[in-house]
């Protein structure tokens, strides 16, 4: 017997009444448009200073302009600095500006006297995705994470008790400990922000939109007209990555628009959530739990009318 996501789950998009809020607004997220993101780490400070987060130590991390390497307890939005060989398309200053894409991150873009034809830079802000099936809310014990009205998840830190179990249960490797605190901490999408009607410290600062904030359902139907206006002008690589309410998440609240393989941006090609079987796993346990005591009784009685 197989439970299927739905009915192990309750209906697909509807997270928030499924935790139990007869009435809620509109569930809200963020679609993450890559191919706008001009790796200024707006989107990082803005995080930092609004929810009061510790520093990282400001570590170059060798050869690169990622400072923060990834996300962490302290470090809930992550801008990916991506270096790669350039494709054999060049596209020109013009055409970016067309395309809306930043014109000195393309190959054959002119930088002052110098011009770049050898590589490019894919830059992406990484953040929690507030999975429609969260892992991490699964397995808490204790109830420190909770689903909000707006269908986000958020760590209550006064009730963690550093137990970790939600580390391990999210596929993403978002949600992290702090070090010489043990809480679990990460991005709450502004929590506070929402209940007082505004959008994330994030979106609010990122100069290029890159980041949107808004009604998940207007923002994915969005980004697949970016995609398909991409498309038609001959980025054929862009892609959406966690859009879909069919995945093995059941799709994300933060979803985004890549213009490669999810691997190089450092994200899952597949990812699942690892209590996404746990309703066939119990029904199979019960099943063979209940053959067994059958066995034994019928052993027993048979013994005994010997």
């Amino acid at each position: 017997m197989t439970v299927s996501r739905e009915s192990f789950y309750g209906p697909l998009d509807d997270v928030s009444g499924d935790a139990g809020y007869t009435e809620h607004p509109e569930r809200v997220g963020f679609f993450t448009d890559t191919s706008v993101c001009i790796g200024c780490k707006a989107c990082e400070v803005a995080c930092k200073e609004w929810n009061l987060i510790p520093d990282d130590g400001f570590d170059l991390l060798g050869m690169s302009f990622d400072n923060t390497g990834e996300l962490s307890a302290n470090s809930w939005r992550h801008v990916a600095f991506i270096e790669q060989p350039a494709p054999e398309r060049r596209t020109d200053e013009a055409t970016a500006v067309d395309l809306g894409l930043p014109s000195f991150d393309l190959p054959g873009a002119k930088t002052g006297e110098e011009t770049r034809t050898d590589f490019r830079w894919l830059m992406s802000s990484d953040v929690c995705k507030h999975c429609t099936h969260a892992g991490c809310l699964d397995v808490c014990p204790t109830g420190a994470l909770f689903r909000t009205e707006f269908g986000t998840v958020v760590v209550q830190d006064d009730i963690c008790n550093g137990c970790g179990y939600c580390v391990s249960g999210c596929p993403y490797g978002v949600i992290d400990r702090r070090e010489g605190d043990g809480r679990a901490w990460k991005c709450t999408m502004c929590y506070d922000r929402l209940r007082d009607g505004l959008e994330p410290a994030c979106a609010k600062a990122c100069p290029t939109d890159s980041i949107q904030f808004g009604p998940l359902d207007e923002l994915r139907e969005r980004a697949r007209q970016r995609v398909e206006t991409l498309h038609e002008r001959g980025v054929t690589e862009a892609r959406l990555y966690g859009e879909d309410p069919n995945d093995g998440v059941g799709g994300d609240g933060a979803f985004f628009l890549l213009l490669d393989e999810p691997e190089v941006y450092g994200l899952p090609p597949d990812p699942v959530v690892p209590t996404r079987d746990a309703g066939s796993m119990w029904t199979r346990a019960g099943m063979a739990a209940a053959a067994f005591a059958a066995a034994a009784v019928s052993v027993f009685f048979g013994r005994s009318g010997r």
